[in-house]
């Protein structure tokens, strides 16, 4: 192939095409974990929840209390109470 605006094709179709291929294999690794969220919701498990646990799981233990935090904080800004009035209670 040849150079374009010092733009060499063949290297770009190289890129092009490996970056095709990588996103055949996402498709079928996601195509693979749906598989694997069906097999497990078969077995009585919520795969919402699930998720949501590997979510957590991938985060460090200080963003995961931080995020546990501010969940507790807005869930209770939302219901009109505080925190502190549960704990004294």
């Amino acid at each position: 192939m040849s150079n374009y605006s010092g733009v060499s094709g063949h290297q770009l179709k190289q890129f092009i095409e490996k970056i095709e291929r990588l996103e055949e294999e996402k498709t079928e690794l996601l195509a693979d974990i749906r598989e694997v969220y069906s097999e497990a919701k078969g077995h009585g498990f919520d795969a919402k929840i699930m998720r949501q646990v590997i979510k957590m799981r991938k985060m460090d233990h200080q963003e995961r209390e931080e995020q546990e935090e501010l969940l507790t904080i807005y869930l209770n800004a939302l219901s009109g109470t505080d925190a502190s009035e549960k704990a004294s209670a």
